[in-house]
């Protein structure tokens, strides 16, 4: 009963058929045909890094996969991407799931994304089965990545996804605060915040930390069970296992994080056995790597809705384990899609599933007139300084991909220039949103590249041998062979710095040939002077990133980048995961 790639194409077709045309209400009953199946409706977001209002993002045209996942998505871009899904060239589907053609696209298929539009969705596809059958969940990364989010430490976005209707979350960036905000936040939420992977300290609960449970050391509430209609449905939360590691440990020095699969089996082991549910669905924030391999050594998990790698993913990927098949889905980012999946199920489980990833053409979807209201409100206080227009883009800035992307070449020029160093390093974040040609570059658009809780930059020395360790270490996270030890995001940015990458080289030997922007050689035993920020050890003291960035913009006046610093890339062969790319 379960829908296949193939069947997912001739969907998708159906809405390409008018694609020589503008998107009309034509097209819009074939984007958005969810036609009810089963008894359950499951709705998914994921990573929209408080992006309230409609944005232009650009997907990747570099997601490279080793190994095993080598050709397997989300490692596919581009034209190997449309033929493994069915989806056809030019269509507004093509546009919304690659960078194929985007600048043009973008201007002909408009914006998507935003919270009032997405509320528009989120009710419509409710309606059609009620709201006792069915849940919206949130993959988590919701607190972060505007510069609302970060001046209200948060609380517009619990207020939208309040309003919104979200009944089941998790998180990552959302540990970014410090406790007592989260936990401020989670007391103002109106839904069920679930994490089986975070554990308080036992110091920490020694020392009288609050807990979920003392007993278990749980953090937060592992699971939830929701009756829907006759049917129940247990919801078990994955965080992002990394959060220490990848952020600043010092905002939460009382949690213990960690993949935890071990624990998990025995939780949906008992899960299954307390309620027996008809369901077991898992919330992660593990990245799709690494959710695959869960699937593959947990087994009793129906699906996992995952999130973290900002992968858009048009059909789940099935994983064979000891007890079965789970589906893996991954519903990409900045409220650009909504995941929608319904099950048909019986007194023996799930029977049959459907799922579209459908994406948020914001000019298809009316604005929810409560959700306009309360994003203006959320905005008036700091509307001057969010729409100052700080210089003119000359060509299309994106962040999105493996090695760099040209926003991130601009926030390196920005480091290196302002702060006067010879080299410059910037965190591989996967968030921030595109800004074309001939648009105004605002303050807005310079905090959703670099709204963060630890804004702080740094110039230092460091040794050529220092420089190598880090870009070595960084590109282990992303590249290591075993998915356990993926942490997700992209390899680290660098300004004046071009070098050699060969993923499939052990730790230590994947990174070659660094050079400066004049060509001389990078040594190991010299001192050169490195800019940076978002350091996540001990606290930089340098300006602000976001004023840094702010200010090179202004005495610019108009963007056009002089050279892409992305490494060359051997010993990978040909792979479906890389396309047109320039180094």
């Amino acid at each position: 009963m379960s829908l296949s790639r193939r069947e997912f194409g001739q969907i998708l077709s159906l809405a390409a058929a008018g694609s020589m045309l503008p998107l009309t209400s034509r097209a819009e009953s074939a984007i958005f045909d969810t036609a009810p199946f089963g008894q359950v409706r499951l709705m998914h977001i994921t990573d929209c890094h408080a992006q309230l209002n409609p944005i232009y993002f650009r997907e990747p045209n570099v997601n490279l996969g080793l190994y095993d996942a080598k050709g397997r998505p989300p490692h596919v871009v581009g034209a190997s991407l449309l033929a493994e899904f069915g989806i056809k060239a030019g269509s507004p589907e093509a546009h919304a799931f690659t960078y194929l053609g985007f600048q043009e696209a973008a201007r002909r298929f408009g914006k998507v994304g935003g919270f009032a539009h997405l509320k528009t969705l989120v009710d419509r596809l409710r309606g059609e089965y009620g709201r006792e059958q069915t849940l919206l969940m949130d993959g988590g990364d919701t607190w972060q990545g505007s510069a609302t989010s970060l001046w209200t430490r948060g609380q517009d976005m619990v207020d939208a996804c309040n309003l919104l209707g979200v009944d089941v979350m998790t998180g990552h960036w959302e540990f970014t605060y410090l406790e007592d905000e989260i936990r401020a936040n989670l007391e103002r939420f109106q839904g069920e915040f679930v994490a089986q992977n975070v554990k308080v300290s036992e110091d920490a609960l020694f020392e009288g930390a609050e807990a979920f449970d003392e007993d278990s050391g749980h953090a937060f509430k592992p699971y939830t069970i929701r009756e829907m209609k006759g049917f129940r449905v247990a919801v078990i939360g994955q965080s992002f296992p990394y959060t220490p590691i990848a952020n600043p440990a010092r905002f939460i020095p009382n949690w213990t994080f960690g993949i935890r699969d071990g624990e998990m089996q025995e939780l949906v082991n008992q899960v299954r056995a307390d309620h027996q549910p008809h369901a077991v669905i898992v919330l992660s924030h593990n990245g799709m790597d690494v959710d695959i391999k869960m699937a593959e050594v947990v087994s009793g998990i129906d699906v996992i809705f995952g999130g973290h790698t900002h992968d858009a993913v048009p059909a789940p990927v099935a994983v064979n384990n000891a007890g079965g098949t789970t589906l893996v889905t991954n519903a990409g980012s900045n409220g650009k899609f909504l995941g929608v999946m319904d099950l048909e199920l019986s007194e023996q489980g799930v029977k049959g599933y459907r799922y579209r990833l459908l994406p948020v053409f914001a000019n298809l979807l009316d604005a929810d007139s409560g959700m306009t209201q309360l994003i203006t409100e959320i905005r008036a206080p700091y509307a001057t300084q969010l729409n100052e227009e700080l210089a003119v883009a000359d060509e299309l800035l994106y962040r999105r991909g493996n090695f760099n992307g040209t926003f991130d070449q601009v926030i390196c020029d920005a480091l290196r220039i302002q702060l006067n160093a010879q080299i410059s390093l910037s965190p591989g974040f996967r968030w921030g949103t595109t800004v074309l040609p001939g648009d105004a570059i605002t303050f807005d658009n310079v905090m959703d590249q670099t709204a963060i809780t630890y804004p702080e930059t740094y110039v230092r020395p460091m040794t050529g041998a220092e420089i190598k360790l880090i870009l070595e270490d960084v590109c282990d996270n992303l590249f290591n062979a075993d998915p356990f030890y993926q942490q997700g995001g992209d390899m680290v940015r660098v300004g004046g710095l071009d070098y050699v990458v060969n993923p499939m080289a052990e730790i230590g030997s994947r990174i070659s040939e660094m050079r400066l922007d004049d060509g001389s050689v990078v040594e190991a035993g010299k001192s050169y002077l490195v800019a940076g920020w978002a350091t996540v050890g001990s606290q930089s003291i340098g300006p602000h990133i976001y004023d840094v960035v702010a200010d090179y913009l202004r005495d610019q006046k108009t963007i056009r980048i002089q050279k892409l610093n992305s490494p060359v890339i051997r010993g990978i062969g040909s792979n479906p995961g890389l396309a047109n790319y320039l180094s």
